[in-house]
């Protein structure tokens, strides 16, 4: 007999779909919210303080802190992001513990996002509407308050996974140029004009005129972005983040959008801000130099996949790979932990 643990408030008919999928001998544990005010991202250890020394698996969204002293018998983890950087892997490793993300199952609606994103700075669309709203009256055709066209544009792709790939078929349906940049160039990638190694970024930012970070949150990509990197970028140039806040130097970026250096900035991810002071500055207070309060910056709170049926998707994927586990089969979509990604 098997015990899986739940970590967030699960509804009866996600309990029993789940139920279904695992062999029978399986006892399953799903904290309820009570109130029905919480969110699929909120658990508490007291939550599942009495299902945890006993669970073999856990599936979710969130770990409550504490959680792995008491989850001692866990040996495998769905995890249902697509980017598991948050991890402590080392931990992982030692222990034993196979972990699957939910790769795949948002793709597509983050990819869109990314590309609403591209739009949305070329077509002024924040501002635009704020200079409606402020009843404000813009000249046509002068060179300080006009847009920008995409086709004949060149977009460099930075991370070339499912996302990218993605993002890049949206950007030839606009008839760009498009450059794709991935750890092994020589994979190549669908809809790439032009593929490039990590070694060819700054080669790379020089030719955009939108640059797309889809690239996996790793110790070689923090902080990808600095200032020799926003150097090399094109002037007035825009920069669209829908991977994760810390790949960007905060303070050089904000520099260069007051600068004109980098045209706009786009972003559905933030900074994290741990071990730092005062330890506030964290969602929603998006970012400490106030960067998205400029006017050339378009602003998302992680809400990139939070369209119908994605949480559906990544429950039925997270629900497979323990599935899996249990009958002593390769969990899909299974992690590397010393990537990982």
């Amino acid at each position: 007999m098997s015990n899986v643990m739940l970590t967030w408030y699960a509804t009866p008919a996600e309990v029993a779909r789940i139920k279904r999928a695992f062999p029978k001998s399986t006892t399953l544990f799903a904290p309820r919210d009570r109130t029905g005010a919480l969110s699929r991202f909120e658990c508490r250890l007291e939550d599942v303080a009495r299902a945890a020394p006993k669970a073999d698996a856990i599936m979710g969204w969130v770990l409550p802190d504490g959680l792995w002293s008491a989850a001692k018998r866990v040996k495998a983890l769905a995890f249902f992001h697509a980017g598991c950087d948050e991890l402590d892997f080392a931990m992982l490793k030692k222990r034993g513990i196979q972990v699957a993300s939910i790769r795949g199952a948002n793709s597509i609606p983050v990819a869109e996002h990314a590309f609403a994103l591209v739009l949305g700075l070329a077509k002024r669309m924040v501002e635009r509407h704020r200079w409606v709203e402020d009843a404000e009256w813009k000249p046509m055709f002068h060179p300080d308050f006009m847009g920008h066209g995409l086709a004949g544009k060149t977009i460099a792709i930075v991370g070339y996974g499912e996302i990218g790939t993605a993002v890049a078929r949206r950007a030839k349906a606009f008839d760009m140029n498009v450059l794709g940049l991935r750890r092994n160039p020589k994979r190549g990638g669908q809809y790439a004009d032009e593929m490039h190694g990590p070694a060819k970024l700054h080669t790379v930012l020089k030719r955009a005129d939108f640059v797309v970070l889809a690239v996996p949150m790793t110790e070689e990509t923090n902080h990808l972005i600095d200032a020799r990197a926003i150097a090399a970028m094109k002037k007035g140039s825009f920069l669209v983040n829908i991977a994760r806040g810390n790949l960007v130097v905060e303070a050089a970026l904000h520099a260069a959008l007051v600068s004109g250096k980098v045209g706009g900035y786009a972003a559905d991810v933030w900074w994290n801000y741990t071990n730092s002071f005062p330890a506030t500055y964290h969602y929603p207070l998006v970012s400490r130099t106030g960067l998205h309060r400029l006017p050339n910056v378009i602003c998302g709170g992680g809400v990139a996949a939070d369209i119908h049926g994605v949480a559906e998707r990544e429950i039925a994927m997270g629900t497979e790979s323990i599935a899996a586990f249990l009958r002593g089969k390769p969990m899909p979509r299974r992690i590397d932990l010393d990537r990982g990604y």
